[in-house]
């Protein structure tokens, strides 16, 4: 099963190298639990996780008011079931949760994280995330995640993280009333912000699409279908009135009984498609520059030059064909221009 023993810590003497990948052996009989917190430091750069299935979870109990060594509360922050603190991070098939109870609508001091990524160039591929009330912290850096399942109640997904959702799930679940996100950015120079692509919506409650919580959160829903959950007015400006100024949120050909922009509070923004481009290509977190190429579209292994992967961006972006005719078509272009250059 765990090739360490099912401990991330059996061989904490040890240092990791780079490019240490642990694996999570294939026993299709079991459901393996890392019952564990688990914190990867700044220094351990690219380390990946690899799980046999999304349902293999790190999983914890604890919430940010629960009484840490130090005689204080943990506070949000250190409630993580998994911490990631190190670039070139990735998690495949692999589940992190925290199973502290959903708290009562208004509770304070319940924050329960299960995974937070306070780190540069990370992706999650089919991943679950698992919690109520602050499930993921996405808290600074670049992030993709690709076929993910992250579900909670209030605030779900949060931080200052500039973050590229891909054909993800989002399942809310509490009997009263919730959010989706809370994204932090606090100045207009800041490159952070969540796009949600592809992505799908369902549960139970009522919920924002996302709160204010920065002064100039930005938030964008494509092509992403919203179940009824979803209150018409879609957004929350955080008991602040002054954010409905500065925030940037934003939604384009999205579906659903949820999707209906007619309702939406008036400082949201349906987007054109010129205004969408941003959101809805990997160049929204330069990830081009910097994923693994499993991790791209096309999953494919290609070597693309900057002109085919602007090419491809934007084919994928008017949905004109599926990402492997897409890369067929441009190299046969490629050969083509090649051809015409040589007569």
């Amino acid at each position: 099963m765990g090739s360490f023993n099912h401990s991330f810590f059996q061989k904490a003497d040890n240092k990791f190298e780079p490019c240490l990948a642990i694996k999570v052996h294939k026993n299709p009989n079991l459901e393996i639990l890392f019952q564990e917190k688990v914190n990867i430091p700044v220094d351990m750069a690219y380390v990946t996780l690899v799980g046999e299935s999304r349902q293999d979870h790190y999983r914890m109990g604890r919430h940010s008011g629960r009484i840490g060594k130090d005689g204080k509360p943990l506070g949000t922050y250190a409630s993580a079931t998994v911490a990631v603190n190190s670039p070139y991070f990735i998690a495949k098939k692999i589940g992190f949760k925290n199973k502290a109870p959903s708290p009562p609508s208004g509770a304070e001091g319940k924050q329960a994280v299960a995974l937070r990524i306070t780190a540069d160039m990370a992706a999650f591929i089919h991943c679950n995330f698992i919690g109520a009330q602050d499930t993921l912290y996405d808290h600074i850096g670049r992030h993709y995640f690709k076929c993910c399942y992250i579900q909670g109640s209030v605030d779900f997904i949060f931080g200052n993280g500039l973050s590229y959702y891909d054909n993800c799930h989002l399942h809310a679940k509490t009997d009263s009333i919730g959010a989706l996100t809370a994204q932090k950015r606090e100045s207009p120079l800041e490159k952070t912000g969540f796009s949600f692509v592809n992505c799908k919506v369902t549960g139970s409650g009522v919920h924002y699409l996302g709160r204010a919580w920065g002064t100039f959160s930005r938030v964008v829903f494509a092509y992403t279908y919203m179940d009824k959950i979803i209150t018409s007015g879609g957004w929350c400006n955080w008991g602040d009135k002054s954010r409905e100024k500065t925030v940037f949120y934003g939604q384009y050909k999205c579906m659903g009984p949820g999707a209906d922009f007619e309702g939406r509070v008036s400082w949201s923004r349906e987007l054109t498609l010129q205004e969408a481009k941003p959101f809805i290509s990997l160049n929204f977190i330069d990830g081009y520059d910097w994923l693994p190429e499993f991790c791209l579209p096309l999953s494919l292994s290609l070597s693309l030059s900057n002109t085919e992967s602007t090419l491809i961006s934007s084919f994928r972006i008017n949905k004109m064909v599926s990402p492997k005719l897409c890369y067929i078509m441009i190299k046969m272009c490629s050969v083509l221009c090649v051809k015409c250059s040589l007569v």
